[in-house]
């Protein structure tokens, strides 16, 4: 086992999440034991902090959709883009997705989603790059509640527009503070449990959308 996936293992249990209770995933029971038993790891290695660590609200609906509605993923290419603890891109393999993939920079957390996807006995192909602005090749692009920053969202939007204009993309949020105004159209909508650890109330509104391309 390599270094990032026996610390995904020490410092996780085996659980679900609320709204997919289907799906067994390494999680952490709390928000503080993990941040601090990984600050010093992940600072030597200069990794992002463990968010693949938690099952985010925009994650648990991406993937509940996706299980109550198989027909949408059954055969097709599918990125699970910023993909965290890979609980989406787990549900189309789960579906019947023709391909699974899960993008990120961050090693541990695509050490993380190929620990769950063997959980849950399916194949999930990680990508260890930033896959923004490359051109798109899939069917299908989710992103789960990936406009919670200024920056970050600065930097995917307009490639995520780019796309839109040639596949599928599929865009969750639990009503972050940077989601676009425009160029949305709601797909479906989950109140997902959440615990004050990580959020500030115990149930987000997440509302599914599919993005548009840009007018024009």
């Amino acid at each position: 086992m390599s270094d990032a996936a026996g610390f995904v293992a020490a410092h996780t249990a085996v659980s679900t999440a609320p709204l997919v209770p289907e799906i067994r995933l390494h999680l952490a029971g709390e928000i503080t034991p993990i941040w601090q038993a990984s600050e010093d790891w992940l600072a030597a290695r200069n990794i992002p902090p463990p968010y693949w660590a938690f099952a985010w609200p925009g994650g648990q609906a991406l993937a509940r959709h996706v299980l109550d509605h198989p027909g949408r993923v059954r055969g097709r290419r599918v990125l699970d883009f910023a993909a965290g603890c890979g609980i989406a891109a787990i549900a189309c393999a789960m579906a019947g997705a023709g391909r699974s993939e899960a993008a990120e920079i961050d090693a541990v957390a695509l050490a993380a989603v190929a620990l769950n996807a063997s959980l849950n006995g399916v194949v999930v192909e990680g990508l260890a790059r930033d896959v923004v602005g490359e051109a798109p090749c899939w069917d299908l692009i989710l992103c789960g509640d990936v406009c919670y920053e200024a920056p970050m969202t600065r930097h995917i939007l307009p490639w995520l527009r780019r796309c839109a204009a040639q596949t599928e993309v599929w865009l969750t949020d639990p009503g972050r503070a940077y989601l676009p105004a425009s160029g949305l159209a709601e797909l479906a909508a989950y109140d997902v449990p959440t615990s004050l650890e990580l959020e500030d109330r115990t149930l987000r509104r997440t509302v599914l959308y599919r993005l548009l391309p840009e007018a024009g």
